[in-house]
C-alpha cells in the first residue's frame, strides 16, 4: 500500500511545484512537526517509528490523499527518543564537552514508512516554515545530524535523500549490510554492527552445532533479503545447505502465509533461521501455534532474540531454546532512572507521551464511548503497575546505541568548534566538514566503552550469544551463553558455554538437523543426484584408499609401502612376506637341509672309514668323495634361500646353487664315463682307461665347473640379482624377494645344469645293461631320472607359485634332487658296507666279471 501512496504523493508534489514560481523559495507539500523538540544552539534530529502501522482513508485517486494516520504505538521507539533526550541533557550539563554550546533536538515519527521518513528528513534539513522568499533556497541545514531510523528500509530511503547534502544519519538499529555502501549512502553511519558480521556469525554458530540442513524465514525487505543473502553465501562456504528460504512480511495475504506453513511442515530440517523483525515474529507466533508448528530449533538475529514483548507473547513455548545474537549488554549510568521517571513523562507536554502513558498503564485519559472497557488514567499511576517488559531494560544495548550516536555528534562538534574551557564559536559547522570529522571521531563514553567508525561507517562487531530458557514459572529468560568478536582471529571469534545451553524441548542435548548422517572415516561423500551437496550417500573407499576424517569428500591413496586397515580409515605398513626361519615351512626346510647335510657327512665318514675296501675303490673313491662334498654344499646352499633377502644373499644363493650343482653333476658325469670306460677296458685289446685316468677325471670336473663359474661371473658383473619389493603380486602385502637381475643369466645357469644332467642321464642309460658288478650305472640313471623329473616340474611350479612359496619350491627342488643323488648312488653301497660286509670283497666283485 505504501508504494501507491508514495506515487500519489509524488504526483501531487509535482503538481504543487508546477504551480509555484520557479524563482521563489517555497515549501512544497504539507508541513510536518516534531513530536518532541527542544531549542538549542545546534539542533540534533531524531527519527523513530513511534507507530508501527498506519491507515489510509482515501484511495480514490480523485483527491490529494490526507496525511497518514499512524496507529499502534511502539513503546521501544519512545524509549529510544528518551535516550536521545537524556544524552542531550547530559551533554548540556557537562562542563568538559561543548562548554557554552547548547544542543537542542527535534524528534519525528516515521510511522515505519519510507515516505514519511523522507518527508521528516527533509523537514529536518530545510525546516517546516511555510514562508515564501525571493532568495534562493541555499540556507544551511536546520540540523547538524540525524539519529535514526530503526529499520533498514526506511534508513535507506532517508540516507539516499539526505546523502547529497552530506547530513549524517546515525542509526542505532538498522543493520542491513547494503547500508555500508558509501557510494549509495555516503553520509550513513551506525552504532550497531552491520549484518555483514551478523550473517557470518550466525553461519559459524550454525556450523559449530553441526546443523548442515536448515530452513530460513526472512523479512521480505532490504533487511531480511540482504541479510539472508549474506548468510546463504557464508553458509555455502561452511558446508551448510538451506532446505528453504521463505520470505515473509506482515502485510502478506493468508494464502501466502499458508504456503509458508506447508513448506515448513513438509520439510525435514529441524532448525529454522529467522532473519526477521520482532513484529514479524509476533505475527508468526500465532500462526505457528494455530498450525502446530512446534519443537523446532530457532536461530535468531539481534532484531528479535532479545525482545521482552515477544518473549511475553510466546505463551506456548514455540521459541523455547531459541539461540541467537544480540548486541552486548551495556550500562549507561542514569539512563534507566531517566526513562522510568514518571514525573518527567508527565511534565513533557506532548501527545506522544500521553499515548505512552496510556500504553504503559493500559488506561485512557479520554473515554470516547461506553464500549471501551479501559479504565481512566488518573496521572497518579505508580511504577509498580507497569508491565515487566517495560521496566526490565533488556533493550538497554540499543538505548546505549542512541546515546553513543548523540555523543559522537557532540565530540565531533567539540573538535570542530575549537572547544577547550569554552567553545570559540557556536556557529554550526559546514555539513561536509562535519561529516568528514565525524567519520574520524574516536572517544570513550563515561562508562568506558570505546566508540569509533570504520571506513564504512560501521562500529566494531561484537555480539553476545543469547539462549531463551524457560523458568519454572514458564517465564522466558535471556541467558548469555557465548560471545562473538569479529576483531580477533577467525578461529577464536566464537566462544560458547555449551553446558549452559537449553535447546528446544528444554533439553541439554544438541538437536540434529542434517540431510544425511555424517560419513564415518573409511567412506567418502557422494552427492545424491538432483539434491544439494548436504544430501549425500556414504561410499566405502576403494582398495588402497583411506579417509581418516568424518565427511571426507574424497579418499586418499596410501603410499606404496602402506595399505588400508579393515576399516579403511588408516594406512598401515604393509605386511612384508618372505621365507623366514621362524615360520613352519622355513623351519621344516631348514631341518630337512640340515638332516641332508648330516646324512651326507655320515656317508662321507663311512666311505672314508672304508676307503680301502673293494666297493669304495671299485666305484672311484676320489669322485665319490668329491660328489659327497658337493652334495653337502648343495644341502647347505638351500639355507641361503631362507631369511630376508639382502644384496649378498641374493647373489650368493643363485651362484652357490649353480656352481655346487654343476660340481655335483660333473662328478656324476665323471663316474658315468668311468663306468663306461671301465667296461670298455675289460674287453680284449682295449687300453681306453689310459685316456680317462684320474687326472683326466679331475680335469673334466674342473672344466665343467669352470664353465659355470664363468657364466656366474658374467651374470654378477652385467646384471646381478638384488633384493626387490614385489608390490604387484599382492596389493595388501609386500613380497621381499631376490630379483634375478638378468633373467638370461639365471636361465643360462639353470640351462647349463640341465644340459649336464641330460648328458649324464643319456650316458647312464647307455650303461644300464652292464654286468651287476658295474650296476652303479643303473643307480646313476635312476638318480638322473629323479633329478630331471624334479627340475622339469620345478619350472612351472616356480613360475606359478605366489610369494614366499616360489622360494620354497626352489629349495624343495634343490633338496629333492640332492636327496635323489644321495640315496640312489650311495645308499646301496652303504647297505653293502655296513649291513653286508661279506659282499664287500674283491672276490665278490671279480666273480661275475666277463672273461677276457
Amino acid at each position: 500500500m505504501e508504494p501507491v501512496f508514495a506515487l500519489l504523493h509524488l504526483v501531487m508534489t509535482i503538481i504543487s511545484f508546477s504551480k509555484s514560481n520557479g524563482t521563489d523559495c517555497t515549501l512544497l507539500g504539507e508541513s510536518v512537526y516534531p513530536q518532541l523538540s527542544k531549542d538549542g544552539d545546534i539542533i540534533v534530529g531524531g527519527i523513530f517509528p513511534f507507530h508501527s502501522s498506519w491507515e489510509i482513508t482515501d484511495l480514490s485517486y480523485l483527491v490529494k490523499p490526507p496525511p497518514l494516520k499512524c496507529t499502534s504505538l511502539d513503546v521501544r521507539a519512545v524509549q529510544f527518543s528518551q535516550s536521545l533526550m537524556f544524552a542531550v541533557e547530559e551533554i548540556n550539563n557537562s562542563s568538559s564537552l561543548l562548554p557554552g554550546v547548547s544542543l537542542g533536538y527535534k524528534i519525528y515519527d516515521t510511522c515505519m514508512s519510507k515516505v514519511v521518513g523522507v518527508q521528516v528528513a527533509m523537514a529536518l534539513a530545510n525546516g517546516n516554515e511555510k514562508s515564501v522568499s525571493n532568495k534562493p533556497c541555499t540556507k544551511p541545514a536546520q540540523v547538524q545530524a540525524i539519529i535514526g531510523e530503526s529499520f533498514s528500509s526506511v534508513s535507506m530511503a532517508v540516507a539516499m535523500s539526505i546523502g547529497p547534502f552530506s547530513i549524517p544519519l546515525i542509526s542505532h538499529y538498522a543493520t542491513c549490510e547494503c547500508l555500508s555502501d558509501k557510494r549509495k549512502y555516503p553520509s550513513f553511519l551506525r552504532t550497531i554492527p552491520s549484518d555483514y558480521h551478523q550473517s557470518r556469525a550466525l553461519a559459524e554458530m550454525v556450523r559449530h552445532f553441526g546443523w548442515t540442513w536448515v530452513g530460513a524465514i526472512r523479512r521480505d525487505d532490504d533487511y531480511g533479503n540482504s541479510g539472508m543473502a549474506a548468510f546463504t553465501e557464508v553458509a555455502e562456504q561452511l558446508g551448510i545447505c538451506l532446505e528453504y528460504s521463505l520470505p515473509f512480511f506482515k502485510t502478506y495475504s493468508q494464502e501466502k502465509v499458508l504456503r509458508i506453513i506447508e513448506q515448513i511442515k513438509s520439510s525435514t530440517s529441524q532448525v529454522i533461521v529467522g532473519f526477521v523483525d520482532h513484529s514479524d515474529m509476533e505475527i508468526l507466533l500465532d500462526v505457528f501455534y494455530e498450525h502446530n508448528i512446534t519443537g523446532y530449533q530457532w536461530v535468531g538475529t539481534e532484531a528479535w532474540i532479545l525482545n521482552p514483548v515477544l518473549a511475553t507473547m510466546d505463551k506456548h513455548n514455540i521459541l523455547q531454546g531459541a539461540i541467537g545474537l544480540a548486541v552486548p549488554k551495556a550500562e549507561v549510568t542514569g539512563l534507566k532512572d531517566f526513562i522510568l521517571d514518571l514525573n518527567r513523562v508527565k511534565s513533557v507536554d506532548s501527545a506522544i507521551f500521553t499515548k505512552y502513558w496510556e500504553t504503559l498503564f493500559h488506561c485512557k485519559y479520554t473515554v470516547k464511548n461506553d464500549s471501551e472497557h479501559s479504565p481512566s488514567c488518573t496521572g497518579e499511576e505508580e511504577l509498580s503497575e507497569m508491565d515487566n517488559t517495560f521496566t526490565d531494560m533488556s533493550l538497554m544495548p540499543y538505548f546505549n546505541n542512541v546515546y553513543k550516536g548523540v555523543y559522537a555528534i557532540a565530540h565531533t562538534l567539540h573538535d570542530l568548534l575549537g572547544c577547550k574551557e569554552t567553545c570559540s564559536t557556536k556557529k554550526q559547522p559546514d555539513p561536509l566538514t562535519f561529516l568528514k570529522q565525524l567519520k574520524m571521531v574516536h572517544f570513550k563514553t563515561k562508562d568506558g566503552e570505546e566508540v569509533y567508525f570504520d571506513k564504512n561507517g560501521d562500529p566494531a562487531a561484537r555480539y553476545e550469544v543469547i539462549n531463551w530458557q524457560t523458568s519454572k514459572h514458564l517465564q522466558h529468560n535471556f541467558v548469555t551463553v557465548g560471545l562473538y568478536d569479529s576483531t580477533i582471529p577467525v578461529n577464536s571469534r566464537l566462544t560458547l558455554n555449551m553446558p549452559s545451553i537449553l535447546w528446544a524441548q528444554n533439553t541439554n542435548k544438541v538437536p540434529t538437523s542434517v540431510c544425511s548422517e555424517n560419513c564415518p572415516p573409511g567412506t567418502r561423500k557422494a552427492v545424491q543426484k538432483g539434491k544439494p551437496v548436504c544430501c549425500f550417500d556414504c561410499i566405502p573407499c576403494a582398495e588402497g584408499e583411506i579417509s581418516n576424517k568424518t565427511d571426507s569428500i574424497k579418499c586418499e591413496q596410501c603410499y606404496q609401502d602402506y595399505w588400508p586397515n579393515t576399516h579403511r580409515d588408516e594406512c598401515i605398513k604393509k605386511e612384508t612376506e618372505y621365507l623366514s626361519y621362524e615360520e613352519t615351512i622355513g623351519i621344516l626346510l631348514t631341518v630337512v637341509s640340515i638332516v641332508g647335510t648330516f646324512m651326507t657327512l655320515a656317508i662321507l665318514h663311512i666311505f672314508f672309514k672304508y676307503k680301502n675296501t673293494p666297493i669304495v675303490k671299485a666305484h672311484n673313491s676320489e669322485l665319490s668323495f668329491l660328489l659327497l662334498f658337493s652334495l653337502t654344499l648343495c644341502f647347505l646352499c638351500s639355507l641361503t634361500f631362507i631369511g630376508q633377502p639382502s644384496e649378498w644373499s641374493c647373489m650368493l644363493r643363485h651362484t652357490a646353487f649353480g656352481i655346487t650343482f654343476v660340481l655335483c653333476i660333473s662328478c656324476v658325469l665323471g663316474k658315468t664315463i668311468v663306468v663306461l670306460m671301465a667296461f670298455r677296458a675289460t674287453l680284449p685289446g682295449s687300453n681306453v682307461m689310459k685316456w680317462f685316468g684320474p687326472p683326466q677325471q679331475r680335469l673334466s670336473v674342473l672344466a665343467f665347473t669352470l664353465i659355470q663359474v664363468v657364466i656366474c661371473m658374467l651374470w654378477l658383473t652385467i646384471s646381478p640379482p638384488f633384493p626387490f619389493k614385489n608390490l604387484k603380486r599382492y596389493k595388501e602385502k609386500i613380497i621381499l624377494e631376490c630379483h634375478l637381475g638378468s633373467a638370461i643369466g639365471f636361465w643360462a645357469v639353470l640351462g647349463y645344469i640341465g644340459l649336464l644332467a641330460v648328458l649324464c642321464f643319456v650316458l647312464a642309460f647307455l650303461a644300464r645293461k652292464l654286468p651287476d658288478n658295474f650296476n652303479e650305472a643303473k643307480f646313476i640313471t635312476f638318480s638322473m631320472l629323479i633329478f630331471c623329473a624334479v627340475w622339469i616340474t620345478f619350472i612351472p611350479s616356480y613360475v606359478s607359485s605366489p610369494g614366499k612359496f616360489t622360494v620354497a619350491v626352489e629349495i624343495f627342488a634343490i633338496l629333492a634332487s640332492s636327496f635323489g643323488l644321495l640315496f640312489c648312488i650311495f645308499l646301496p653301497k652303504c647297505y653293502i658296507i655296513v649291513l653286508k660286509p661279506e659282499k664287500n670283497k674283491k672276490k665278490q666283485l671279480l666273480g661275475k666279471m666277463p672273461n677276457k
